[in-house]
């Protein structure tokens, strides 16, 4: 079985919760995260979390986990 990976960036930083959005032209509305959990996944502090690259896996209820920076 193979991952589905999804490339997203790091739209905003709302309080502890970053959204979190797809990188592409046709992007669904932003989904939020915590913005610690992000920031330790991909080593960075969560004030330089934002507009940052990342790619996910697509879970379980379309929940996104195995952050990683690209």
């Amino acid at each position: 079985m193979t991952d589905d990976r999804v490339h997203v960036r790091v739209l905003l930083l709302f309080g502890d919760q970053a959204e979190v959005v797809a990188d592409a032209v046709d992007a669904a509305a932003p989904e939020r995260y915590p913005a610690a959990e992000l920031a330790e996944a991909v080593g960075v502090s969560v004030e330089d979390l934002l507009r940052v690259r990342l790619s996910a896996v697509v879970g379980a209820g379309n929940r996104l986990t195995g952050w990683a920076r690209r």
